[in-house]
């Protein structure tokens, strides 16, 4: 005699009243399957318009298959207008079936056809995205000032060795790309403005050219998009492992304050770091113009200090260097946004580290520009 576990699945149909009553018996699972699906069949020809009701209280044995295989006929039914009910006296049976749930056998979704209503959505849905954003960026920035007055009063909770270990990263480590890419553009630069002015019989006003350009707005521009890049995603990265391990909670649990313990140093890390990189670019940018203004333009390396040191005043110097801390906060605070609104997977991360990147380097310019006009404005 064959043991409950590995039974046969058994239906028995019956006509209740119009509907149809349909009792389960023996072992509804994987081992089963076949006899499983010949037993849905049959059902399925059987069914009316008014409805059945499924009893599993027979059923010996239901594991996952079983389950699955019973709430896709119900589903199936149900999105043709048959109402299928499943009961059975055993709570077991209920809790498995509803755990399991019938994803993939949804209708596919419509064909969507791009259109003028479509585009005005998607229009509607960014500026809401936005306005979030930036709800989201305010309070996060008084979450910021609130942390930063509580280390200023109390400055014990001050870590200096993160602060320290954080510049060594930024300035220290990112010196040395930062300079090459500043020197490099600086001999494009300066190329093709020997290229054009030459033209004129102008050559020498390269130096004017070179000079303003990358004090005022080359070198901190070029700065801030390479620290947004490499500092910024690192920032998103670290701080979203940390709240993917739960390390974040850990911090609260323990009774300190997440912005004062993670956020707080990198952001004036960062404000520290990158005036000095901003003014080490301009040097290197500055470099690169008079190597190549003397080898391409036939302009000696006294010739371009001198006419470098009548054309620059002190004003132009200071233009970059302003600039450079207003820039370091909002990458810094873009970059601890997105670390903190990373979820409990790989992707999530990746998707945040990529945000990151891209809302800093646009916010980037977004305030080099407003800072161009509000020179501009007051003649400076």
């Amino acid at each position: 005699m064959a043991s409950v576990d590995t039974a046969e699945p058994q239906a028995t149909i019956r006509d209740d009243a119009g509907a149809l009553a349909v009792a389960l018996a023996g072992s509804w699972s994987a081992d089963r399957a076949p006899r499983i699906e010949e037993l849905v069949g049959e059902i399925t020809k059987s069914l009316t318009q008014a409805g059945a009701r499924i009893d599993l209280s027979g059923v010996t044995r239901l594991d996952t298959l079983g389950a699955y295989v019973l709430n896709r006929l119900k589903a199936r039914q149900e999105r043709d207008g048959v109402d299928v009910e499943l009961v059975s006296s055993k709570p077991e049976h209920g809790l498995l079936l509803a755990e399991v749930q019938v994803h993939d056998d949804d209708p596919p979704k419509p064909h969507r056809h791009v259109g003028v209503v479509d585009i005005l959505v998607d229009i509607g849905e960014s500026v809401v995205r936005f306005g979030r954003d930036m709800v989201g960026g305010a309070m996060f920035l008084g979450e910021v000032v609130v942390g930063s007055a509580s280390v200023v009063l109390g400055p014990r909770k001050f870590r200096g060795p993160s602060l320290v270990n954080q510049i060594e990263l930024i300035a220290f480590n990112g010196a040395p790309i930062i300079m090459l890419i500043s020197f490099l553009v600086g001999c494009i630069v300066a190329q093709q403005g020997i290229f054009q002015l030459q033209q004129f019989g102008a050559s020498a006003f390269v130096v004017n050219l070179t000079g303003i350009l990358i004090l005022r707005e080359l070198a901190v521009l070029l700065t801030s998009i390479m620290i947004a890049g490499r500092s910024g995603s690192a920032f998103t990265a670290e701080i979203g492992s940390m709240k993917m391990r739960e390390e974040i909670d850990a911090l609260r649990v323990m009774g300190l304050d997440p912005i004062e313990v993670l956020i707080v140093p990198r952001i004036l890390a960062l404000i520290i770091s990158l005036p000095i990189l901003s003014f080490i670019s301009a040097m290197a940018g500055l470099v690169g113009a008079g190597l190549v203004s003397w080898l391409y333009g036939g302009i000696g390396v006294d010739t371009f200090l001198a006419r470098l040191q009548s054309v620059i005043t002190w004003k132009h110097f200071a233009v970059g260097l302003i600039k450079a801390p207003f820039m370091a906060f909002v990458i810094g605070l873009i970059a601890s946004i997105e670390g903190l609104a990373v979820k409990g997977s790989a992707e999530s991360l990746g998707r945040q580290v990529t945000a990151s990147v891209v809302k800093a380097i646009f916010m980037v310019i977004v305030v080099d520009g407003l800072f161009a006009m509000f020179f501009a404005s007051i003649a400076f």
